[in-house]
């Protein structure tokens, strides 16, 4: 750091207005502190007028980085005693009991006995020293636990120690973690689960929600545990009801989609399994958005006990999801790409269908539909009511519903 000698009172104001929002920092300070000394000796500091000494005071403290209390310390030390320099002693240090040859015996019996508890490892050395007459286990051989492990904590050793055996992650190598691509071919399924809560002990029913890609396309089931037992016939009811052949299943990283069982499932309808990735919010944002737009609107917050999950799922199978699927129209965006390749989803008026409608536009549809599945047969499931009609009856089953889960209580589902 220079002293700037050259520069006038005038050129240090127009620096300090200039660098206004730039900080500096130094990074030395015995040189730093030297540099202080030397600027208030070339300006005659304690010399200057009130106008000045503000000025000189404002240059210190931009070009060291030090705030003005510091500024003015420095300054007060310089004014009492003509230097500045730092004040700082050296701290008293503790002797070292142990040395880096206790430390490399140390590591070396954790090596041999592939890291023992601290306990452990001291009974180890207190028989090396007693037992065995090693001498260079002596010092080691009084070692107190806690201390054991400050040893094995320090970077000395760290720098002498093998084995070191960190946690590892447990691989599970059921599904492939990626997000699903269907490019533009329905059969590509969202899946999660939504727990109706607990009471007093008793586990309420969960709902299993399945959404395609492309079309959202949705079935809902119920299951009243969440074990492979329960789950499995219910995810086989609820793919048999999908009019398309299933390309994919893309569920997140619960255990009950991440099984064996499940993957024999999908394996018979040659079915690609895929889950979401770490730090990948978006991978189910499909699905999820769902499970509160559609089933928890309809189905509520209150508890409902698991002995209803099979009544539940005979309203999903005969009522519900004829109405999802048939008369309540979904939004699809329309993605535009600026010249920055940033995309934008837009949600228009005309870009909202039902899925029914949204499958009939997929190009050569007819090719992704079940055996046995025509268009006929899907008209004639969609039926002659209207969406309206179609949705008063489906309130009027579910209220019915509702009030034999919950014994007479209030029908309207309520957040907590």
């Amino acid at each position: 750091m220079g002293t700037n000698s050259g520069l006038s009172l005038a050129e240090i104001e127009g620096f300090i207005e200039a660098s206004d929002g730039v900080e500096f920092q130094s990074q030395e300070r015995v040189e730093m502190y030297g540099w202080v000394e030397a600027t208030l000796v070339n300006w005659e500091y304690h010399l200057q007028g009130k106008k000045q000494k503000g000025t000189i005071r404002s240059y210190l403290r931009k070009i060291t980085g030090l705030s003005m209390s510091q500024v003015t310390r420095l300054i007060r030390l310089h004014r009492k005693s003509g230097y500045v320099k730092t004040s700082r002693k050296p701290r008293r240090r503790f002797p070292s009991k142990y040395t880096a040859a206790d430390f490399a015996l140390l590591a070396k019996v954790d090596e041999a006995h592939q890291r023992l508890s601290g306990p452990a490892t001291k009974c180890i050395l207190k028989r090396e020293w007693k037992v065995f007459g090693k001498g260079e286990y002596q010092r080691l051989a009084g070692i107190s636990v806690s201390h054991l492990y400050n040893m094995r904590s320090s970077e000395r050793y760290r720098k002498q120690a093998i084995y070191l055996a960190p946690t590892r992650a447990v691989q599970i190598s059921i599904g492939e973690r990626r997000c699903p691509d269907p490019r533009g071919r329905p059969g590509y399924l969202r899946v999660d689960t939504v727990h109706q809560g607990d009471q007093d002990g008793r586990k309420g029913v969960y709902h299993i929600n399945a959404v395609d890609t492309v079309t959202q396309w949705e079935v809902v089931g119920c299951a009243a545990k969440i074990s492979e037992q329960y789950l499995i016939p219910v995810l086989e009811a609820m793919l048999h009801q999908f009019p398309f052949r299933i390309l994919g299943f893309h569920a997140d990283n619960g255990s009950e989609y991440i099984n064996r069982d499940v993957a024999r499932l999908l394996e018979k309808l040659l079915a690609e399994f895929t889950k979401s990735r770490a730090y990948r919010t978006q991978d189910n944002a499909l699905v999820e958005g769902k499970n509160g737009a559609v089933v928890r609107k309809h189905m509520g917050y209150q508890h409902i006990g698991g002995e209803h999950a099979e009544a539940i799922q005979k309203f999903y199978t005969a009522h519900f999801n004829l109405y999802l699927n048939y008369h309540r129209p979904c939004g699809f965006a329309t993605v535009k790409v600026n010249e920055k390749g940033k995309q934008k989803r837009m949600y228009r008026s005309e870009d909202y269908a039902t899925p029914y409608e949204k499958l009939k536009l997929v190009p050569q549809a007819e090719q992704y539909l079940k055996a046995g599945i025509t268009w006929e047969k899907l008209d004639r499931m969609a039926g002659p009511s209207s969406d309206t009609e179609f949705a008063q009856r489906i309130m009027k089953a579910k209220s019915a519903l509702l009030r034999k889960c919950r014994g007479q209580e209030d029908l309207l589902p309520s957040r907590p």
